[in-house]
């Protein structure tokens, strides 16, 4: 099996000859053609030359578009500061929507305009999908309708809005899903096979508002993606405990697991069917330790989550990852069979 087929079995529950590996990568994947991160998350020709890079050096079996979470957000208009050889971050202190009467007059940006941020990962799918489709899984990226909430409206002020004004929030999420469906949809018709939803900030509220308020427009991104022909892959940020059984109920083709995050516990709240992946600690244990450490949590990880399970980490692949390190999880994901529920 190639990494298309091998993944593509996985997410549809067949038996595959071992386990998908799809670990996060991009300042490291940068750092393995010599660029500095600012040029990876700004010139899409660069994006795709240090994935493929990074995938043929360690076999990976899928490749991403993904970069930074500051896309949409600028094509908006909001005030974003851009790095050298750091991701672009969202000027917090500079709220677009520190006014919320401002979301009146936001209209969803156009992924396809020329020079836009959003353009330039569409373009990131396109000459993907002309090198490799069909070899290994190709993965476009957009902002969840919290994480881009949070984003346009300052993530302390949105917090709040959650107690003090839910309708607002409501209709911001309203628009994020709007905007997450367009981005998407562009991306999917560009060639991407998957498409990951990064949620961080919904890891920030307790089960009762995830439920009430995040889940609903979260199910609505998910159906809308698949509506467009593609494939989900949710990737929360942080402790999601409390939630896992929502979650579980998003119908996503995989879910990614923080180290925070067990995955017996995820498994038991999200049902047999739901293909997990992760949880690896990204600093402690991938960057910091050692391959038999590693080897030896993949097997608790395998053992907790019994089938339709993807070897990844908790989150991104840090930039200074021992090399040896990430061998280590590939060795562990060609030497073990995937098994189905």
């Amino acid at each position: 099996m190639n990494g298309y087929e091998r993944v593509l079995a996985v997410l549809e529950r067949r038996s595959t000859d071992n386990l998908a590996f799809m670990p996060i990568t991009m300042m490291f994947a940068a750092d393995q053609i010599g660029i500095p991160y600012g040029k990876y998350t700004t010139d899409y020709r660069l994006l795709v030359e240090a994935q493929l890079e990074t995938a043929l050096k360690f076999d990976i079996d899928y490749v991403s578009c993904i970069s930074d979470p500051a896309r949409e957000v600028s094509d908006c208009g909001g005030a974003v500061l851009h790095f050298d050889d750091q991701p672009p971050a969202v000027d917090e202190s500079n709220a677009l929507l520190a006014d919320k009467t401002r979301l009146r007059t936001l209209v969803v940006p156009d992924a396809l305009k020329e020079n836009s941020r959003m353009y330039d990962r569409v373009q990131a799918a396109r000459l993907f999908a002309q090198k490799i489709k069909g070899e290994r899984f190709i993965e476009g990226w957009v902002e969840g309708p919290c994480a881009e909430a949070a984003d346009l409206r300052g993530i302390n002020n949105l917090m709040t809005d959650f107690m003090d004004d839910p309708d607002f929030v409501r209709e911001l999420f309203g628009f994020t899903t709007q905007m997450a469906t367009h981005f998407a949809k562009a991306q999917i018709e560009a060639g991407c096979d998957i498409i990951g939803v990064g949620d961080a900030a919904a890891s920030l509220v307790g089960p009762q508002i995830y439920r009430n308020i995040v889940f609903p427009f979260e199910k609505q991104l998910v159906e809308n993606i698949h509506a467009a022909g593609g494939r989900v892959r949710l990737h929360i940020c942080g402790n999601i405990k409390r939630s896992l059984a929502d979650i579980g109920k998003l119908c996503c083709d995989m879910i990614d697991l923080d180290f925070m995050v067990p995955v017996d516990k995820a498994r038991d709240e999200t049902g047999a069917d739901q293909v997990l992946a992760g949880n690896l600690d990204p600093v402690k244990v991938l960057r910091n330790g050692t391959p038999e450490l590693i080897r030896n949590l993949l097997s608790d990880c395998l053992r907790q989550a019994k089938s339709n399970y993807i070897v990844g980490a908790g989150c991104e692949i840090t930039r200074d990852t021992p090399h040896e390190n990430i061998i280590a999880m590939h060795n562990f994901a060609r030497n073990n069979t995937y098994i189905q529920a």
